[in-house]
């Protein structure tokens, strides 16, 4: 997989994904993501199961298997979801690095 196939991810996507490295239902991943960024991004409930529903159509999340008679499904990242967290974590990296370096140009 490479960042051609699919290109970077949006914030949401991305934070939906970190979340899900254990099992959570909707609800979960609202309040995990809330809690790692501060506060700053909040799921509404439409944009989070359109997230899920989109992720799990590529593969990148899947239902937990078996049935604990709660209605809640709870999700969890699949192999091919590490991977695009991988490379997207080396997307931004290069991002950092180069505006790092432009930036410290730009002050001499």
């Amino acid at each position: 997989m490479s960042t051609e196939t699919h290109g970077p991810l949006t914030e949401t996507v991305f934070y939906v994904l970190l979340a899900l490295h254990e099992p959570l239902h909707g609800y979960g991943v609202m309040q995990y993501v809330g809690e790692l960024s501060g506060g700053r991004v909040t799921l509404g409930p439409g944009t989070l199961y359109g997230a899920l529903t989109s992720l799990a159509e590529k593969g990148w999340i899947e239902p937990v298997a078996g049935d604990t008679g709660d209605r809640k499904k709870e999700y969890v990242i699949t192999h091919a979801g590490r991977e695009a967290v991988r490379l997207e974590l080396e997307r931004l990296e290069e991002l950092l690095r180069n505006g790092r370096r432009v930036a410290k140009e730009e002050r001499r």
